[in-house]
Parts: C-alpha cells; structure tokens; sequence
C-alpha cells in the first residue's frame, strides 16, 4: 500500500492533506523519516505521525445496485457519478445491520473505487472497495471471474448466433476472439450471458459482432456473488463474500 493511502486510511485526512503530512516529514516509518508519498508499506511496518503510531481501518468492501443514467467514476461528467450519491441521505443501505453509522463517517469516496465498471445505461451489481489487490482479483483476466448479465435484444437471438457467442466472436479493432461464454435463453429477446472478459463495450460489441442490438443489459453477479439489494441501495460484504476474491 502506497504510504499516501496508508495515512488516509488511518487518519480522517484527505489524500492532498496526507501528502502534505508526508512532505513535511512529520510521518517516520519503522523510525526513519520518508518523505515520499508513494513508498509502499507493508503490515509489518510501524508508521508514526507526529511521533504517534497509526493502524489503519480494515478495508471496505459494498454491493451497489446501479441505477441508469450515472457513471462509473468516481468524477461527474456527462453523467453524475455514482460516488455523488454514495451516502446515507440518497442511496440508501439495503441491511443497516451490518454498517453502523461509525462505519458510514468512513465513507470518504476518495479512497473507494469501483472493480468493474458499468456504462452509464446499464444497471445491475458494482463492486466498491479500498483494496486495490482485491478489486484485481476481481477484473483480472487471470482470474477467470465470471459476470453473469442480462441481456434484453432488439432482434430474436438467432442458433446460428448463439453458437458464434459461445464459441468466441471477433470484436471490431480486434486480432482475437472473445474467450468462449455461456448463453442461456430466457426468451426470444432475452438471454443470459456469462463471460470472464471485461473488454470495452464487451458484452454490446458481442452482440453487434453477431449483427444484433443490445437495448438493455443488467449485471447480476460477479463470481458467486449474486445480486441481492434494491434498486439504487447498497450494503457491506460479509466476510465470506470478500473472501470469494481473495487468493491465498
């Protein structure tokens, strides 16, 4: 962890006022003064500020049901971003047992990012976290995740383009297939699609690649981690859903 992140996470500073901090070398580590706002610090390390000890506050980890119409950013563009609405007087927490309201003063957005981004049209499961070796495991390739959506089409999906989908289509700009996916059929227009990409556009562009539209598409669940608040609401992982994405 970048020593910046490191004091933020233990102290309630902003990252430009943990740079400052650091800077001014007020912050020793394991006694030594370091100046240096991207040294990383491991769990063994003693930090000091200002001559006290700093531990920093475990990780978060949330489940967010994105609504349509905002980005996947943690700044507004276009569209407002999610990050504006992550607070308690807008989305709302779908299980308030599990974050006690010491937890949610925590909530400072400019340490959280999201693990696997959604376009501003689609809705559905986004992950939120701190943890940056977690949210890796989370979009690595290597890691073989699977997210499951939910496809809506304007034209009947066809065998013939089932078969290219499963198989492994060839995205425009592209020198190689998509890995294969799985495709379940709901309904002539409807379908269920499992991939372990996460390339731009992908699951849109898949469907183009088989001369077809997508006109609306719903993240599910990523890994065994399914979906399971309202609209618009969030709450924290267990335990045990943080660890689907840990790799020891």
């Amino acid at each position: 962890m970048r020593l910046d992140k490191f004091i933020c996470k233990s102290t309630n500073l902003t990252r430009a006022e943990a740079r400052e901090v650091i800077s001014s070398g007020r912050v020793q580590i394991n006694g030594w003064y370091d100046c240096h706002e991207a040294t990383q610090v491991h769990e063994n390390n003693v930090i000091t500020l200002d001559g006290v000890i700093q531990q920093a506050r475990p990780s978060r980890y949330l489940m967010l049901h994105k609504p349509a119409g905002f980005v996947s950013s943690n700044v507004s563009g276009r569209y407002p971003s999610l990050f504006d609405n992550l607070a308690t007087d807008n989305l709302s927490i779908a299980n308030s047992a599990i974050a006690d309201s010491n937890n949610l003063d925590l909530l400072d957005v400019e340490n959280l990012h999201i693990a696997g981004r959604l376009d501003a049209d689609t809705t559905g499961l986004v992950l939120i976290t701190d943890d940056g070796r977690w949210s890796f495991n989370v979009i690595s390739p290597k890691s073989e995740c699977e997210k499951v959506y939910r496809v809506t089409l304007r034209d009947p999906i066809t065998e013939d383009a089932i078969k290219q989908l499963v198989n492994g289509v060839l995205l425009r700009g592209r020198e190689e297939l998509t890995l294969p996916a799985k495709l379940t059929v709901v309904s002539e227009k409807e379908v269920l699609l499992t991939i372990t990409e996460g390339k731009y556009h992908q699951v849109k562009r898949m469907f183009g690649a088989v001369r077809n539209k997508v006109v609306a598409l719903h993240r599910e669940q990523i890994g065994p981690l399914k979906l399971d608040v309202p609209l618009g609401q969030w709450r924290y992982l267990t335990e045990d859903e943080v660890g689907y994405f840990y790799e020891e």
